[in-house]
Formats: C-alpha cells, structure tokens, sequence
C-alpha cells in the first residue's frame, strides 16, 4: 500500500537469521547510476479528500466501515497441506511485507514452506508474492534477497516462489531512477523522491539497493492467473488500462519501465496507488470486469490494509493505541474478492495463506 509512514503501536519483534545469500546467477549490472538520497523523516500531513485524478503524495487513507466482508480464521492445524505425490504443489500467497523480514519469516515457517535455517523446504509447493516488498519496515531489501533466494530454491525442488509488482516497487525504482526530476502528476508539480519518503521510503535501503535488486523489481509481472485466482496487487480496475489479456498487461508494464520516461513511469505508479474499487455496490461489478477480461473465479489482490477495510482503526499516524486484530484473509464483494493485506505495518499480522479458501 503507499500512504501513511506510520507503524503504530511499538510490538516485539523476533530476532531471526538474515544472512539470505542471493544466488550468483543474479549479480549482472544494469543501467542505474548510483546515488545517494537523503533520510526518512516522514512530515505530517493532513487527511484530504481527493478528486478523480488524486496524486499519491500525501498520506490518506479513510477508514471503510463495511459489514459485507469476512474475516477469515485459519486453523493453525490444517496450515501445512500434504505435498502431492504427483501434479502442481499447493499454492500459497503472501501480502504486503513492506519490509518486515522477521514477521516474514516467521510465517513462511509456520506454513511449513522454508525450515529453522530460512531454507525453502516445501518440495512442489507454489508460492506468489502480492508485492510491496519494501518501505515503512526495517529490512525491505532483506525481504528482497530472500525472496530471490527461495525462487532458485523451490525451482531446484520442483515448486516455484514468485512475486508480483506493487506500487511501492514502483516507487523505489522511481525514486531510484529520477529523484527530484519534476513529473506531470495532474495535481501540479511531483517526485518520486518527495513521494518515496512520504510514504516510508527508507534510506537504509535505499543505500543497500544494488543493480540485480532494480533489474528483478523492473521485471517483475503485475497480474498472474492460478488454479481460477486473478492474483494482483492493488484492489483497482486500472489494469483495464494496459492491456486485454495478462499477456498484454505484463508486456505494456515492462515496456513503459524500459522507457525511462519519468512522466510514464508516475501515470503507472499513480494508477497501481488506487484502491478500494472493489467495495460499495459497484464492487462486485468491478471484479467482474476484471475476471471476465484475465480470467479466473475469484481476485486475490494486496495493497489496502484488512484493518481498514474493517474500520478497526482511524489512522497510520499513531492516533490510535490498539492493536488491530487479524485473524486472516477477508473475503468480501460478493466473496469475489480476497484481501490480504494485514496492516503488518500498523503492528497487523503478515498473511500467508494457502489457496483456494473456503468459507
């Protein structure tokens, strides 16, 4: 999600293993300049109503009170499905992880997919990243490297990990790319820069970001169909606008990143940033729009956190001093839909869940 920097209450956090080497097949360079940027000191900002062609560049994030979704608990002792003897592993997805390494961790071994060493360790299993990797946590290119890692891992076992492109990948390439170039936002004058630290960009990563690290984002699909799940990152119909097919989507993004072209590159972060088109009356509609075009029986998307979407708090800003309660997924729009993001940046819980999820 981009919006507010704040992480809410103070939580423990476990200490866990972090050396995640990056295989060496993924140390190439590219075509980025190195730079140095300044800190993450997020300024406050007031809540605004936004018009149609809204800018991200100030956090907002009105609180939806809606009793049309569900929240979905797990029983931790179905959490570990049997792989299969034959045919496609199980298939898991995560949410946003905005750089929370350890709560990743810890989930990935609660579902039995990577072991007390960090090692992928779930054979033919299937796992998708919903994106957001990085921003508002501690360790967004540690999330970055282990993600890499478990992708040559679950291959060499004969499952797969892969991820999607969320808007704040977009952003810290932005960032990364053009800093404080001025680009057309429609609401006068914009940078990635200015947006990135806004919305939790932190200068640790930024000083650790490497050239593999900014060719893997780039290449990154943002929409994907499995087993009948239209898996994306932002809850949005914007990805009507490139493309017909998945193929089409995924060719037009890439294309726009390999450009180079400020302006373009913010339209399509602009675009990923919208949320929240799946709830209301028309909500349902929405996803259908989506299905009928990609495909799939049910949207599995990111990005708007389920503490929101519940109404469970008023703010990212630390106005409020409990801690939201998520239990697991939400399924909602005429259980069309599946939200999975958990508010770990607001001390939530980080989502791994196994699909198809019944309810």
């Amino acid at each position: 999600m981009t919006q507010g920097a704040g992480q809410g209450p103070e939580v423990e956090r476990t200490a866990t293993l972090r050396d995640f080497r990056v295989p060496a097949y993924v140390n190439e360079t590219g075509p980025y300049a190195h730079s140095t940027h300044p800190g993450n000191a997020v300024p406050p900002a007031e809540t605004l109503e936004h018009p149609e062609g809204y800018t991200p560049t100030q956090r907002d994030l009105p609180v939806i009170n809606r009793d049309d979704t569900l929240q979905v608990t797990v029983d931790p002792a179905a959490a570990q499905a049997p792989l299969p003897a034959n045919g496609p592993g199980p298939l898991f997805v995560v949410g946003d992880v905005h750089g929370y390494l350890d709560e990743l961790v810890a989930a990935l071994q609660e579902k039995g997919l990577i072991d007390a060493a960090g090692q992928w360790c779930a054979g033919t299993s299937r796992l998708w990243f919903l994106g957001d990797f990085t921003d508002r946590g501690p360790d967004g290119i540690g999330v970055i490297d282990l993600v890499m890692r478990l992708s040559a891992e679950a291959a060499a076992a004969g499952g797969y990990c892969k991820a999607l492109m969320g808007n704040h990948e977009l952003l810290l390439l932005g960032a990364k790319r053009f800093g404080d170039t001025p680009v057309n936002s429609g609401a006068g004058t914009a940078t990635f820069q200015a947006a990135w630290l806004l919305n939790g960009g932190q200068k640790s990563d930024m000083d650790r970001l490497q050239d593999h690290h900014l060719q893997w984002m780039a290449r990154l699909d943002a929409i994907e169909e499995v087993d009948g799940h239209l898996l994306v990152h932002s809850d949005t119909t914007a990805y009507l606008d490139y493309g017909d097919s998945i193929e089409a989507v995924n060719d037009t993004v890439r294309e726009t990143l390999t450009r180079n072209d400020a302006d373009e590159v913010w339209d399509l972060f602009r675009k990923f940033t919208k949320r929240f088109s799946f709830r209301d009356e028309g909500g349902a509609d929405a996803v259908r729009s989506l299905l009928d075009t990609y495909g799939g029986t049910r949207i599995v998307h990111g990005h708007s956190p389920i503490p929101y979407l519940l109404g469970e708090v008023g703010s990212e800003d630390g106005e409020d001093t409990a801690r939201p309660v998520v239990e697991g997924p939400h399924v909602y729009a005429g259980g069309l839909a599946i939200a999975m993001d958990g508010g770990v940046t607001m001390a939530g819980k980080l989502l791994v869940q196994q699909l198809p999820l019944t309810v």
